[in-house]
Protein backbone atom coordinates (compact mmCIF):
# COMPACT_ATOMS: atom_id res chain seq x y z
CA UNK A 1 0.00 0.00 0.00
CA UNK A 2 2.89 2.78 1.25
CA UNK A 3 5.75 1.50 -1.16
CA UNK A 4 8.91 3.05 -0.44
CA UNK A 5 8.81 7.25 -1.26
CA UNK A 6 5.17 7.43 -0.84
CA UNK A 7 4.87 10.38 1.74
CA UNK A 8 7.08 12.25 -0.64
CA UNK A 9 5.18 11.90 -3.66
CA UNK A 10 1.88 12.33 -1.38
CA UNK A 11 3.45 15.72 0.56
CA UNK A 12 3.49 17.09 -3.23
CA UNK A 13 0.23 16.94 -4.00
CA UNK A 14 -1.07 18.70 -1.41
CA UNK A 15 -0.84 22.17 -3.13
CA UNK A 16 -3.59 21.50 -4.78
CA UNK A 17 -7.32 22.73 -3.53
CA UNK A 18 -8.85 19.37 -1.97
CA UNK A 19 -13.00 19.40 -1.35
CA UNK A 20 -12.45 17.82 2.18
CA UNK A 21 -9.76 17.44 4.92
CA UNK A 22 -10.21 15.09 7.99
CA UNK A 23 -8.66 15.99 10.91
CA UNK A 24 -7.91 12.45 12.82
CA UNK A 25 -6.99 9.18 12.06
CA UNK A 26 -9.00 7.49 14.12
CA UNK A 27 -12.31 5.18 13.21
CA UNK A 28 -14.39 7.91 12.65
CA UNK A 29 -12.12 10.26 10.56
CA UNK A 30 -11.34 6.71 9.13
CA UNK A 31 -15.17 6.21 8.07
CA UNK A 32 -15.65 10.42 6.91
CA UNK A 33 -12.18 9.57 4.59
CA UNK A 34 -14.09 6.06 2.97
CA UNK A 35 -17.51 7.69 2.29
CA UNK A 36 -16.21 10.39 1.18
CA UNK A 37 -13.61 9.26 -1.24
CA UNK A 38 -16.59 7.11 -2.18
CA UNK A 39 -18.56 9.66 -3.24
CA UNK A 40 -16.17 11.27 -5.46
CA UNK A 41 -14.65 13.83 -3.42
CA UNK A 42 -11.36 14.71 -3.61
CA UNK A 43 -9.99 13.98 0.57
CA UNK A 44 -7.39 14.21 2.40
CA UNK A 45 -6.69 12.79 6.20
CA UNK A 46 -4.20 14.03 8.65
CA UNK A 47 -3.56 12.37 11.89
CA UNK A 48 -0.55 14.22 14.03
CA UNK A 49 0.23 11.05 15.17
CA UNK A 50 -0.26 7.32 13.99
CA UNK A 51 -3.07 6.02 12.27
CA UNK A 52 -4.85 5.16 15.39
CA UNK A 53 -2.64 5.85 17.97
CA UNK A 54 -5.21 7.15 20.24
CA UNK A 55 -8.41 5.41 21.25
CA UNK A 56 -9.64 3.84 18.46
CA UNK A 57 -6.10 1.26 18.85
CA UNK A 58 -7.42 1.01 22.68
CA UNK A 59 -10.66 0.41 22.78
CA UNK A 60 -12.45 -3.26 24.69
CA UNK A 61 -11.77 -4.82 21.15
CA UNK A 62 -15.62 -5.21 21.00
CA UNK A 63 -18.11 -4.32 18.12
CA UNK A 64 -21.08 -4.38 20.55
CA UNK A 65 -24.68 -3.04 21.30
CA UNK A 66 -23.19 -2.36 24.66
CA UNK A 67 -25.47 -4.65 26.87
CA UNK A 68 -24.97 -2.32 30.03
CA UNK A 69 -26.49 0.98 28.16
CA UNK A 70 -29.57 -1.05 28.57
CA UNK A 71 -29.46 -0.62 32.26
CA UNK A 72 -29.09 3.00 31.49
CA UNK A 73 -32.68 3.19 29.24
CA UNK A 74 -30.01 4.12 26.04
CA UNK A 75 -32.06 2.65 23.79
CA UNK A 76 -31.25 4.11 20.72
CA UNK A 77 -28.00 3.78 21.66
CA UNK A 78 -28.20 -0.06 21.98
CA UNK A 79 -30.26 -0.41 18.79
CA UNK A 80 -28.37 1.63 16.09
CA UNK A 81 -24.76 -0.90 17.94
CA UNK A 82 -26.63 -4.09 17.52
CA UNK A 83 -27.90 -3.16 13.77
CA UNK A 84 -24.26 -1.78 13.08
CA UNK A 85 -22.65 -4.77 14.43
CA UNK A 86 -24.66 -6.92 12.44
CA UNK A 87 -23.35 -4.95 9.27
CA UNK A 88 -19.98 -5.23 9.96
CA UNK A 89 -20.01 -9.39 10.85
CA UNK A 90 -21.11 -9.53 6.88
CA UNK A 91 -19.49 -6.60 5.13
CA UNK A 92 -15.85 -7.42 7.31
CA UNK A 93 -15.68 -11.09 7.32
CA UNK A 94 -12.25 -12.61 8.75
CA UNK A 95 -11.84 -9.08 10.66
CA UNK A 96 -15.35 -8.65 12.48
CA UNK A 97 -16.21 -12.43 14.03
CA UNK A 98 -18.66 -13.40 16.31
CA UNK A 99 -18.04 -13.52 19.99
CA UNK A 100 -20.35 -15.40 22.52
CA UNK A 101 -20.56 -13.76 26.21
CA UNK A 102 -21.54 -15.74 29.22
CA UNK A 103 -23.46 -13.28 31.53
CA UNK A 104 -23.37 -15.54 35.02
CA UNK A 105 -26.25 -14.43 36.88
CA UNK A 106 -26.25 -12.65 40.59
CA UNK A 107 -27.95 -14.86 42.99
CA UNK A 108 -30.46 -11.61 43.74
CA UNK A 109 -33.71 -12.68 41.80
CA UNK A 110 -34.38 -9.07 40.91
CA UNK A 111 -31.04 -8.72 39.12
CA UNK A 112 -31.26 -12.39 37.29
CA UNK A 113 -34.82 -11.14 36.01
CA UNK A 114 -33.53 -8.05 34.74
CA UNK A 115 -30.60 -10.15 32.83
CA UNK A 116 -33.03 -12.19 31.35
CA UNK A 117 -35.49 -9.77 29.99
CA UNK A 118 -32.52 -7.91 28.74
CA UNK A 119 -30.88 -10.72 26.59
CA UNK A 120 -34.26 -10.75 24.81
CA UNK A 121 -34.68 -6.94 24.17
CA UNK A 122 -30.77 -7.19 23.02
CA UNK A 123 -31.87 -9.64 20.35
CA UNK A 124 -35.06 -8.29 19.32
CA UNK A 125 -33.22 -4.96 18.65
CA UNK A 126 -30.77 -6.97 15.89
CA UNK A 127 -33.21 -8.12 15.04
CA UNK A 128 -31.78 -11.85 15.76
CA UNK A 129 -32.54 -14.74 18.35
CA UNK A 130 -29.18 -16.10 19.54
CA UNK A 131 -29.39 -16.64 23.14
CA UNK A 132 -29.88 -19.43 25.60
CA UNK A 133 -30.24 -19.66 29.07
CA UNK A 134 -27.66 -21.83 30.93
CA UNK A 135 -27.74 -23.70 34.31
CA UNK A 136 -24.66 -23.78 36.72
CA UNK A 137 -23.82 -27.11 35.32
CA UNK A 138 -23.90 -26.09 31.83
CA UNK A 139 -21.59 -22.95 32.60
CA UNK A 140 -19.03 -24.65 34.52
CA UNK A 141 -18.96 -27.45 31.82
CA UNK A 142 -17.78 -24.25 29.13
CA UNK A 143 -15.95 -22.69 31.66
CA UNK A 144 -14.84 -24.36 34.41
CA UNK A 145 -12.86 -21.23 35.86
CA UNK A 146 -16.55 -20.01 36.79
CA UNK A 147 -16.58 -22.37 39.46
CA UNK A 148 -17.90 -20.50 42.86
CA UNK A 149 -20.52 -20.85 45.16
CA UNK A 150 -22.78 -17.52 44.45
CA UNK A 151 -23.27 -19.20 41.01
CA UNK A 152 -27.07 -20.70 39.83
CA UNK A 153 -27.60 -20.07 36.44
CA UNK A 154 -26.81 -17.53 33.72
CA UNK A 155 -27.17 -16.57 29.96
CA UNK A 156 -24.98 -17.41 26.52
CA UNK A 157 -25.40 -14.14 23.95
CA UNK A 158 -23.53 -12.62 21.16
CA UNK A 159 -21.77 -9.66 20.34
CA UNK A 160 -18.29 -9.73 18.30
CA UNK A 161 -14.59 -8.89 18.60
CA UNK A 162 -12.31 -7.51 16.30
CA UNK A 163 -8.70 -5.48 16.53
CA UNK A 164 -9.42 -2.23 16.32
CA UNK A 165 -6.27 -0.61 14.87
CA UNK A 166 -6.82 -2.90 12.24
CA UNK A 167 -10.20 -2.23 11.30
CA UNK A 168 -8.99 1.38 11.34
CA UNK A 169 -6.01 0.63 9.16
CA UNK A 170 -8.30 -2.13 6.40
CA UNK A 171 -10.72 1.18 6.31
CA UNK A 172 -8.08 3.77 5.73
CA UNK A 173 -6.49 1.75 2.88
CA UNK A 174 -9.55 0.87 1.18
CA UNK A 175 -10.14 4.87 1.11
CA UNK A 176 -6.53 4.91 -0.47
CA UNK A 177 -6.77 2.10 -2.79
CA UNK A 178 -9.88 3.86 -4.10
CA UNK A 179 -7.84 7.54 -4.98
CA UNK A 180 -7.88 8.85 -1.36
CA UNK A 181 -4.86 10.50 0.49
CA UNK A 182 -3.93 9.84 4.43
CA UNK A 183 -1.34 11.09 6.06
CA UNK A 184 0.05 9.98 9.57
CA UNK A 185 2.65 12.50 11.53
CA UNK A 186 1.24 15.42 9.86
CA UNK A 187 -0.30 17.75 12.66
CA UNK A 188 -2.62 20.45 12.26
CA UNK A 189 -1.29 23.73 13.04
CA UNK A 190 -3.79 26.38 12.65
CA UNK A 191 -6.81 26.53 10.93
CA UNK A 192 -6.99 29.02 8.09
CA UNK A 193 -9.78 31.37 7.87
CA UNK A 194 -11.53 33.37 5.16
CA UNK A 195 -11.57 37.32 5.66
CA UNK A 196 -15.31 36.60 7.41
CA UNK A 197 -13.92 33.91 9.58
CA UNK A 198 -14.80 30.90 7.86
CA UNK A 199 -12.56 27.63 8.11
CA UNK A 200 -11.31 27.16 4.64
CA UNK A 201 -8.07 24.73 5.19
CA UNK A 202 -5.20 23.85 7.76
CA UNK A 203 -1.84 24.67 7.86
CA UNK A 204 -0.15 21.38 8.37
CA UNK A 205 3.25 20.27 9.60
CA UNK A 206 5.48 17.06 9.15
CA UNK A 207 6.61 15.19 11.58
CA UNK A 208 7.80 12.08 10.36
CA UNK A 209 11.44 11.18 9.99
CA UNK A 210 11.12 12.63 6.17
CA UNK A 211 10.74 16.12 7.94
CA UNK A 212 9.09 17.88 4.85
CA UNK A 213 8.30 20.62 6.85
CA UNK A 214 5.54 22.84 6.72
CA UNK A 215 2.50 24.20 4.53
CA UNK A 216 -0.82 25.22 3.50
CA UNK A 217 -3.81 23.25 2.27
CA UNK A 218 -6.75 25.00 1.26
CA UNK A 219 -10.41 23.06 1.48
CA UNK A 220 -14.05 23.28 0.68
CA UNK A 221 -14.45 22.08 4.00
CA UNK A 222 -13.00 20.92 6.56
CA UNK A 223 -14.06 18.17 9.36
CA UNK A 224 -12.80 17.75 12.83
CA UNK A 225 -13.05 13.92 14.26
CA UNK A 226 -9.85 14.36 16.53
CA UNK A 227 -11.63 12.43 19.00
CA UNK A 228 -10.10 13.69 22.87
CA UNK A 229 -8.52 16.34 21.15
CA UNK A 230 -11.39 17.54 19.37
CA UNK A 231 -11.99 20.51 22.41
CA UNK A 232 -8.53 21.49 21.27
CA UNK A 233 -9.26 22.14 17.61
CA UNK A 234 -12.04 24.05 18.14
CA UNK A 235 -10.66 26.27 20.45
CA UNK A 236 -9.07 28.04 17.30
CA UNK A 237 -12.55 29.54 16.81
CA UNK A 238 -13.03 30.75 20.89
CA UNK A 239 -15.60 27.57 21.39
CA UNK A 240 -16.19 26.41 24.91
CA UNK A 241 -15.17 23.25 25.80
CA UNK A 242 -18.08 20.38 25.14
CA UNK A 243 -16.34 17.19 25.99
CA UNK A 244 -15.90 14.34 28.63
CA UNK A 245 -12.73 12.92 28.54
CA UNK A 246 -13.44 9.13 30.39
CA UNK A 247 -10.81 6.70 30.81
CA UNK A 248 -10.90 3.01 30.24
CA UNK A 249 -8.25 0.55 31.20
CA UNK A 250 -7.56 -2.76 30.59
CA UNK A 251 -4.97 -5.58 31.99
CA UNK A 252 -3.86 -8.42 29.42
CA UNK A 253 -3.84 -11.79 31.05
CA UNK A 254 -1.95 -14.78 28.91
CA UNK A 255 -4.75 -17.22 27.75
CA UNK A 256 -2.84 -20.05 29.77
CA UNK A 257 -3.37 -18.50 32.92
CA UNK A 258 -6.97 -17.49 31.97
CA UNK A 259 -8.32 -19.80 29.23
CA UNK A 260 -11.95 -18.46 28.14
CA UNK A 261 -13.96 -20.14 25.09
CA UNK A 262 -16.37 -16.95 25.23
CA UNK A 263 -16.29 -13.50 26.83
CA UNK A 264 -17.81 -13.34 30.59
CA UNK A 265 -19.39 -10.58 31.94
CA UNK A 266 -18.18 -9.64 35.54
CA UNK A 267 -20.02 -7.35 38.26
CA UNK A 268 -17.40 -5.79 40.30
CA UNK A 269 -17.62 -7.09 43.87
CA UNK A 270 -17.69 -3.27 45.39
CA UNK A 271 -19.92 -1.39 43.04
CA UNK A 272 -21.51 -4.00 40.78
CA UNK A 273 -20.25 -2.10 37.30
CA UNK A 274 -20.19 -4.20 34.47
CA UNK A 275 -17.04 -5.65 33.29
CA UNK A 276 -15.30 -8.49 30.54
CA UNK A 277 -13.12 -10.98 30.65
CA UNK A 278 -12.43 -11.25 26.53
CA UNK A 279 -10.49 -13.77 25.23
CA UNK A 280 -8.38 -11.62 22.25
CA UNK A 281 -5.11 -12.23 19.85
CA UNK A 282 -4.32 -15.45 21.77
CA UNK A 283 -4.61 -13.95 25.11
CA UNK A 284 -7.20 -12.27 27.37
CA UNK A 285 -8.11 -8.58 28.17
CA UNK A 286 -9.91 -8.08 31.79
CA UNK A 287 -11.71 -4.72 31.42
CA UNK A 288 -12.83 -1.84 31.17
CA UNK A 289 -12.56 0.98 33.98
CA UNK A 290 -14.64 4.24 33.53
CA UNK A 291 -12.89 7.29 35.37
CA UNK A 292 -12.44 11.05 34.09
CA UNK A 293 -9.22 11.71 32.67
CA UNK A 294 -7.67 14.19 35.02
CA UNK A 295 -4.11 14.39 32.99
CA UNK A 296 -3.42 17.05 30.00
CA UNK A 297 -3.63 15.35 26.96
CA UNK A 298 -0.07 17.31 26.15
CA UNK A 299 1.66 14.96 29.63
CA UNK A 300 1.41 11.82 27.32
CA UNK A 301 -0.41 8.78 26.76
CA UNK A 302 -3.38 7.96 28.86
CA UNK A 303 -2.14 4.87 31.59
CA UNK A 304 -3.25 2.51 33.79
CA UNK A 305 -3.43 3.88 37.60
CA UNK A 306 -1.82 1.49 40.34
CA UNK A 307 -5.60 2.16 41.18
CA UNK A 308 -6.89 1.06 38.90
CA UNK A 309 -4.80 -2.10 38.30
CA UNK A 310 -6.03 -3.61 41.81
CA UNK A 311 -9.54 -2.64 40.92
CA UNK A 312 -9.68 -4.93 37.93
CA UNK A 313 -7.47 -7.24 39.78
CA UNK A 314 -10.10 -7.68 42.58
CA UNK A 315 -12.85 -8.11 39.41
CA UNK A 316 -10.55 -10.95 38.08
CA UNK A 317 -9.91 -12.63 41.19
CA UNK A 318 -13.80 -12.59 42.55
CA UNK A 319 -15.05 -14.01 38.98
CA UNK A 320 -12.62 -16.85 38.69
CA UNK A 321 -11.34 -17.16 42.05
CA UNK A 322 -9.78 -20.89 41.42
CA UNK A 323 -7.15 -18.91 38.93
CA UNK A 324 -6.23 -16.85 42.14
CA UNK A 325 -5.18 -14.30 39.51
CA UNK A 326 -1.95 -11.40 40.23
CA UNK A 327 -0.11 -8.83 39.22
CA UNK A 328 2.49 -10.92 38.12
CA UNK A 329 0.41 -12.75 35.52
CA UNK A 330 -0.61 -9.39 33.84
CA UNK A 331 1.30 -9.37 30.37
CA UNK A 332 1.01 -5.65 29.72
CA UNK A 333 -1.81 -2.57 30.35
CA UNK A 334 -3.59 -0.19 27.87
CA UNK A 335 -5.92 2.46 28.59
CA UNK A 336 -8.27 4.90 25.71
CA UNK A 337 -9.59 7.92 26.40
CA UNK A 338 -14.01 7.88 25.27
CA UNK A 339 -14.37 11.72 23.90
CA UNK A 340 -18.77 11.50 25.22
CA UNK A 341 -20.67 14.70 25.48
CA UNK A 342 -20.63 16.23 28.75
CA UNK A 343 -23.54 16.49 29.92
CA UNK A 344 -22.91 16.72 33.71
CA UNK A 345 -23.61 13.27 35.08
CA UNK A 346 -21.88 12.49 38.68
CA UNK A 347 -21.20 8.45 37.06
CA UNK A 348 -19.11 8.64 34.26
CA UNK A 349 -20.61 5.27 33.37
CA UNK A 350 -23.54 7.07 32.67
CA UNK A 351 -22.97 9.40 30.24
CA UNK A 352 -24.68 8.89 27.06
CA UNK A 353 -22.72 7.54 23.83
CA UNK A 354 -24.98 9.52 21.47
CA UNK A 355 -22.53 11.29 19.46
CA UNK A 356 -22.87 14.84 17.85
CA UNK A 357 -22.16 16.74 15.18
CA UNK A 358 -21.77 20.72 15.44
CA UNK A 359 -20.78 22.99 12.28
CA UNK A 360 -19.02 26.48 13.95
CA UNK A 361 -18.04 28.46 11.46
CA UNK A 362 -17.50 25.95 8.54
CA UNK A 363 -15.90 23.61 10.69
CA UNK A 364 -17.81 20.52 10.72
CA UNK A 365 -16.65 18.52 14.01
CA UNK A 366 -18.20 15.00 14.84
CA UNK A 367 -17.72 13.88 18.63
CA UNK A 368 -19.14 10.82 21.11
CA UNK A 369 -20.79 7.63 19.89
CA UNK A 370 -19.16 4.35 19.49
CA UNK A 371 -16.23 2.25 17.15
CA UNK A 372 -19.33 0.19 16.08
CA UNK A 373 -21.56 2.92 15.41
CA UNK A 374 -18.33 4.76 13.14
CA UNK A 375 -20.69 4.35 9.66
CA UNK A 376 -23.69 6.17 11.16
CA UNK A 377 -21.41 8.63 12.64
CA UNK A 378 -19.55 9.45 9.25
CA UNK A 379 -22.45 9.63 7.36
CA UNK A 380 -23.84 12.29 9.74
CA UNK A 381 -20.59 14.23 9.43
CA UNK A 382 -20.70 14.35 5.80
CA UNK A 383 -24.19 15.18 5.50
CA UNK A 384 -23.36 18.35 7.54
CA UNK A 385 -20.14 18.68 5.76
CA UNK A 386 -21.20 18.90 1.88
CA UNK A 387 -23.55 21.74 2.33
CA UNK A 388 -21.23 23.80 1.88
CA UNK A 389 -19.61 21.89 -1.20
CA UNK A 390 -21.16 22.84 -4.84
CA UNK A 391 -22.16 19.30 -5.57
CA UNK A 392 -24.36 17.53 -3.24
CA UNK A 393 -24.50 13.75 -2.86
CA UNK A 394 -27.20 11.19 -1.50
CA UNK A 395 -26.38 9.38 1.59
CA UNK A 396 -29.53 7.38 1.46
CA UNK A 397 -27.60 4.56 -0.64
CA UNK A 398 -24.84 2.12 1.56
CA UNK A 399 -21.84 1.81 -0.23
CA UNK A 400 -19.38 0.00 0.85
CA UNK A 401 -16.15 0.59 3.82
CA UNK A 402 -14.88 -3.16 3.20
CA UNK A 403 -14.11 -4.35 -0.37
CA UNK A 404 -15.19 -8.31 -0.54
CA UNK A 405 -12.62 -10.98 -0.02
CA UNK A 406 -12.00 -13.65 -1.94
CA UNK A 407 -12.72 -17.18 -0.55
CA UNK A 408 -9.94 -19.08 1.70
CA UNK A 409 -8.95 -21.36 -0.42
CA UNK A 410 -7.09 -18.45 -2.49
CA UNK A 411 -4.32 -18.84 0.22
CA UNK A 412 -3.04 -21.91 0.14
CA UNK A 413 -1.28 -24.20 2.16
CA UNK A 414 -2.69 -22.31 5.30
CA UNK A 415 -5.35 -23.76 7.70
CA UNK A 416 -8.64 -21.98 7.17
CA UNK A 417 -8.14 -19.99 10.60
CA UNK A 418 -4.83 -18.76 9.52
CA UNK A 419 -6.13 -17.94 6.16
CA UNK A 420 -9.10 -15.71 7.80
CA UNK A 421 -6.81 -14.35 9.83
CA UNK A 422 -4.56 -12.69 8.22
CA UNK A 423 -7.44 -11.91 4.77
CA UNK A 424 -9.42 -10.06 7.63
CA UNK A 425 -6.23 -7.60 8.22
CA UNK A 426 -4.62 -8.03 4.92
CA UNK A 427 -7.42 -8.50 2.53
CA UNK A 428 -6.09 -8.80 -1.20
CA UNK A 429 -2.60 -7.89 0.23
CA UNK A 430 -2.15 -11.57 1.96
CA UNK A 431 -0.82 -13.82 -0.56
CA UNK A 432 1.62 -11.08 -1.37
CA UNK A 433 2.52 -10.47 2.31
CA UNK A 434 2.94 -14.77 2.62
CA UNK A 435 5.07 -14.58 -0.50
CA UNK A 436 7.61 -11.81 0.66
CA UNK A 437 8.23 -13.88 3.65
CA UNK A 438 11.84 -15.44 4.08
CA UNK A 439 12.65 -18.70 5.42
CA UNK A 440 10.31 -19.78 8.40
CA UNK A 441 8.74 -16.25 8.68
CA UNK A 442 5.09 -18.09 8.06
CA UNK A 443 5.19 -19.56 11.35
CA UNK A 444 3.53 -18.33 14.13
CA UNK A 445 4.82 -16.08 16.83
CA UNK A 446 4.52 -17.82 19.88
CA UNK A 447 1.09 -19.10 20.78
CA UNK A 448 -0.42 -15.93 19.38
CA UNK A 449 -2.27 -15.98 15.64
CA UNK A 450 0.72 -13.29 14.16
CA UNK A 451 3.08 -14.99 11.95
CA UNK A 452 6.72 -13.41 11.95
CA UNK A 453 6.19 -12.39 7.90
CA UNK A 454 3.54 -10.04 8.94
CA UNK A 455 6.38 -7.43 10.58
CA UNK A 456 8.12 -7.64 7.29
CA UNK A 457 5.47 -6.65 5.44
CA UNK A 458 4.09 -3.91 7.65
CA UNK A 459 7.28 -2.65 7.76
CA UNK A 460 7.84 -2.54 3.50
CA UNK A 461 4.19 -1.25 2.88
CA UNK A 462 2.52 0.12 6.73
CA UNK A 463 3.47 3.51 6.87
CA UNK A 464 5.56 2.81 9.77
CA UNK A 465 7.56 5.69 11.04
CA UNK A 466 8.02 4.29 14.47
CA UNK A 467 8.78 1.23 16.13
CA UNK A 468 5.97 1.55 18.41
CA UNK A 469 3.65 1.82 15.33
CA UNK A 470 4.58 -1.44 14.41
CA UNK A 471 4.59 -3.46 17.87
CA UNK A 472 1.65 -1.40 19.17
CA UNK A 473 -0.31 -0.82 16.73
CA UNK A 474 0.71 -2.52 12.98
CA UNK A 475 0.97 -6.12 15.08
CA UNK A 476 -0.13 -6.54 17.85
CA UNK A 477 3.26 -7.92 20.11
CA UNK A 478 3.79 -5.32 22.28
CA UNK A 479 0.97 -5.96 23.98
CA UNK A 480 0.65 -9.36 23.42
CA UNK A 481 4.02 -11.06 24.61
CA UNK A 482 5.66 -10.42 27.89
CA UNK A 483 7.78 -7.04 28.63
CA UNK A 484 6.30 -5.60 25.11
CA UNK A 485 8.24 -8.21 23.01
CA UNK A 486 11.64 -6.80 23.87
CA UNK A 487 13.09 -10.69 24.68
CA UNK A 488 12.55 -10.94 20.51
CA UNK A 489 13.65 -7.78 19.52
CA UNK A 490 16.72 -8.78 17.89
CA UNK A 491 14.70 -11.16 15.99
CA UNK A 492 12.16 -8.50 15.35
CA UNK A 493 15.11 -6.31 13.95
CA UNK A 494 16.65 -8.99 11.61
CA UNK A 495 13.18 -8.64 9.94
CA UNK A 496 12.71 -5.37 9.85
CA UNK A 497 15.83 -2.83 9.72
CA UNK A 498 16.26 -4.02 6.24
CA UNK A 499 12.44 -3.01 5.17
CA UNK A 500 12.56 0.52 6.86
CA UNK A 501 15.48 1.18 6.01
CA UNK A 502 17.03 2.29 9.15
CA UNK A 503 20.91 2.99 10.24
CA UNK A 504 21.96 1.12 13.33
CA UNK A 505 22.09 4.41 14.79
CA UNK A 506 18.10 5.19 14.22
CA UNK A 507 17.31 2.21 14.71
CA UNK A 508 18.75 2.45 18.64
CA UNK A 509 17.17 5.65 19.01
CA UNK A 510 13.98 3.97 18.26
CA UNK A 511 14.49 1.28 20.20
CA UNK A 512 15.43 4.05 23.25
CA UNK A 513 11.81 5.47 22.82
CA UNK A 514 10.10 2.24 22.12
CA UNK A 515 11.03 0.37 26.02
CA UNK A 516 10.74 4.28 27.44
CA UNK A 517 6.85 4.01 25.92
CA UNK A 518 6.22 0.63 26.98
CA UNK A 519 7.59 1.34 30.36
CA UNK A 520 5.12 4.16 30.93
CA UNK A 521 2.10 3.64 29.46
CA UNK A 522 1.95 0.04 28.34
CA UNK A 523 3.53 -2.32 31.10
CA UNK A 524 1.76 -4.18 33.56
CA UNK A 525 2.77 -1.53 36.13
CA UNK A 526 3.14 1.64 34.24
CA UNK A 527 5.26 4.48 35.75
CA UNK A 528 3.12 6.95 33.72
CA UNK A 529 3.97 10.87 33.76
Amino acid sequence: MWEKDWRKDAWRELNTPWDIVVIGGGITGAGIFRRAVAEGYRTLLVEAGDFSSGTSSRSSKLIHGGFRYLRNKQYNVTRESVREREWLLREARHLVTPLGFIMPCPPDRHTAQQFAIGVVLYDLLAPKWQHYRLSREKILSICPQLDKPALSKGFLYYDAAMDDARVVLRVIQEAVAAGGTALNYAKVESLLRTADGRVCGVALHDFSHSALGSLEVKAGVVINAAGPCSDEIRAELVAAPRLRKLRGSHLVFPAARLPLPHAVTLLHPDDRRAMFAIPWEGCTLVGTTDLDHKFSLHAGEPFTTPAEVEYILRAADATFPSLHLSRADVISSFSGLRPVVNTGNPDPSKESREHVVWEENGLVSITGGKFTTFRIMAEKALQTAVQQLSRKVDFSTRKRYFERLQGLDVVKGLPDEDASYLLGRYGDETLRLLQAAREGENEHIAELPNIWSELRWAARTGAVEHLDDLLLRRVRLGMLLPDGALPEIDHIRRIVQPELGWEDQHWAAEEVRYRKIYNRFYSPAPTGY
